[in-house]
C-alpha cells in the first residue's frame, strides 16, 4: 500500500470533517478573536483529536464501539445538544470587557489551554453524526485507494485525518491572528455574543431533532 496516498486520503477526510461551519468552528473563531490564535488553535486541536477517535473507530474496524455509540445515539445527542445550549448561553450571559491580549497568563496558561482542548474534544465526540460521516468516507476511501488492509495502513489514515483537521485549525486561527490585534473590543463582544447565540441554536436544533424523532417512533 502506498503510505503517502493513505496519508493524503486521511488529510482530505480530516478537512472534509473540519471545514464545514458548525458549533466547533464558531467556538474556535470566537476564542481566537477573544483570547488569541493560540487558544483558538488548541481548541481546534481538541476537535481534531475527536475526529481522530471516530476515524480510528471506523478504520480500525472497532465495530463493537460503533454499535455501542449507535445504541446510545439519542442519549449522546441529548448530552451533546445540552452542552451546546449551556456553552452558548454561558457565552452570551457571561460579562466580558473585551479581548484578552496575547500572553495573558489567565487565558494562554497551560491549564486554560487544556480546558479549551478538552471542551471541544467532548463536543466533537458527543456528535454521533461524525461517526456516520466517517463511515461514509470509509466507503469512498475503499473505492478510491483499495482500503486500509492492515492496522499499520489504518494508522496512517487516522494520522492523516488528525493532521488534516489540525491543519485547517492552524490556517483558520493564523488568519484570524492577523486581524486579532486590529479588531476593536466592541467587535469582539459582538462576535462573542453572536457566536454564543448560534452555538445555542445548534444545540436547540439537536434537542428538537431528538424529541421529534422520539415522537415519530412512538407514533
Amino acid at each position: 500500500m502506498n503510505y503517502f496516498l493513505l496519508i493524503v486520503s486521511g488529510v482530505v477526510m480530516g478537512l472534509i470533517a473540519a471545514v464545514p461551519i458548525g458549533p466547533v468552528n464558531l467556538i474556535c473563531i470566537r476564542r481566537s478573536f477573544t483570547f488569541g490564535p493560540v487558544n483558538g488553535f488548541v481548541s481546534g486541536l481538541g476537535a481534531a483529536l475527536g475526529d481522530g477517535v471516530f476515524a480510528a473507530i471506523t478504520f480500525f474496524g472497532l465495530t463493537w464501539i460503533a454499535q455501542l455509540i449507535q445504541s446510545y445515539n439519542s442519549l449522546i445527542e441529548i448530552v451533546g445538544g445540552a452542552l451546546l445550549v449551556w456553552f452558548g448561553a454561558h457565552t452570551v450571559l457571561s460579562p466580558m470587557t473585551g479581548k484578552v491580549e496575547d500572553g495573558d497568563k489567565n487565558d494562554t496558561g497551560a491549564s486554560n489551554l487544556v480546558r479549551a482542548m478538552v471542551s471541544t474534544f467532548v463536543l466533537t465526540i458527543t456528535n454521533p453524526a461524525t461517526l456516520i460521516a466517517f463511515a461514509s468516507m470509509f466507503a469512498s476511501f475503499h473505492g478510491l485507494v483499495g482500503g486500509a488492509n492492515s492496522y499499520v495502513d489504518a494508522g496512517f489514515v487516522v494520522a492523516g485525518v488528525v493532521g488534516g483537521s489540525a491543519g485547517w485549525w492552524l490556517c483558520l486561527t493564523t488568519v484570524i491572528g492577523i486581524f486579532h490585534t486590529r479588531i476593536t473590543d466592541g467587535a469582539v463582544r459582538a462576535i462573542n455574543r453572536g457566536s454564543g447565540v448560534l452555538v445555542a441554536v445548534f444545540g436547540l436544533a439537536v434537542l428538537v431533532h431528538v424529541i421529534m424523532r422520539a415522537f415519530g417512533h412512538s407514533g
